[in-house]
């Protein structure tokens, strides 16, 4: 039987994994007491003959039970029954923006602030967190991409990223990224803004990625970036982090940003070890302000 516990910070996505892996064939079961956990394994997995697709859901909801879910955990291992834990998580003010959205108070929070709640969460559910076999982080995930990453894990069987890389180009005139881990300016390089004829271009056309690169300078930027990256990347890991986001500026965001950003990424792409997506915030902001 193929049995995940799917689990992880109230708000950070369990209802969507829940639809999304109901969509894909798992029977799921939200919030089942813990005392009652290995007697419905028991049983699911007799009823479907060993071949069941079975999501359960546990969390802080399940109160001071929860205590006793490492032990449960232990006895299912000791019969033979293999499980996967799923944890989704979120960055704390994500966590609280999403909270405030929908007027809801945290579970954990009581009568004091939601932060207050969200601490006291990750305190009782560390644990699950440390056993985790794949963790989520959806603080800059959409819909689909989160959908796309449960598709990879749980139908294709792909190997799972639990180091998720975005790669965003950005320009500073409209302010640093606010979730970037690691910030990069290459203000430093001749600018083609100030080429009549390359002014209305990108750094996703080869007449700036080349007017870009001709200049030494750029290419050692690029080699001593992606080395640092690849150094940082196991110790990031190793920390548990599962989110990072380096950012890339020039003046505007839409010439030398933009190709370093593009380069960085093919470069990172050897790397099968890690998720990654690219982003150009600024990339057509110069157009849409008329300039």
């Amino acid at each position: 039987m193929s049995l995940v516990i799917l689990t992880g910070m109230s708000g950070a996505g369990k209802s969507t994994a829940f639809k999304m892996l109901e969509d894909i064939g798992y029977n799921c079961v939200d919030n089942l007491p813990i005392p009652l956990l290995k007697s419905f394994v028991d049983l699911s997995d007799r009823d479907s003959g060993g071949r069941g697709k079975v999501v359960v859901g546990i969390d802080v909801r399940n109160g001071e039970a929860l205590a006793s879910l490492q032990g449960i955990l232990s006895e299912l291992k000791q019969d033979g029954k293999n499980y996967a834990i799923l944890f989704m998580d979120a960055e704390d003010d994500v966590l609280v923006k999403r909270y405030k959205e929908t007027r809801r108070n945290h579970p954990l929070s009581g009568t004091e602030r939601i932060q207050a709640g969200i601490d006291r969460e990750r305190q009782k559910i560390r644990f699950l967190k440390e056993e985790a076999d794949y963790i989520i982080d959806t603080s800059h995930l959409l819909t689909r991409e989160l959908k796309e990453e449960l598709q990879r894990i749980f139908v294709e069987e792909e190997d799972f990223k639990n180091l998720f890389v975005t790669i965003i180009s950005f320009g500073f005139k409209y302010g640093i990224p606010s979730d970037a881990d690691l910030v990069f300016d290459v203000r430093f390089l001749p600018n083609p803004y100030y080429v009549p004829e390359l002014r209305p271009l990108t750094g996703n056309d080869p007449q700036i990625r080349n007017f870009v690169l001709k200049y030494q300078e750029a290419h050692v930027f690029l080699e001593k970036l992606t080395d640092m990256i690849r150094f940082l990347i196991p110790n990031y890991v190793k920390e548990g982090k599962n989110q990072l986001v380096v950012a890339i500026g020039c003046t505007g965001g839409k010439h030398r940003s933009v190709t370093l950003a593009n380069m960085l990424y093919q470069q990172m792409l050897e790397d099968d070890s890690i998720g990654l997506k690219i982003e150009h915030r600024d990339i057509g902001k110069d157009a849409l302000r008329g300039k």
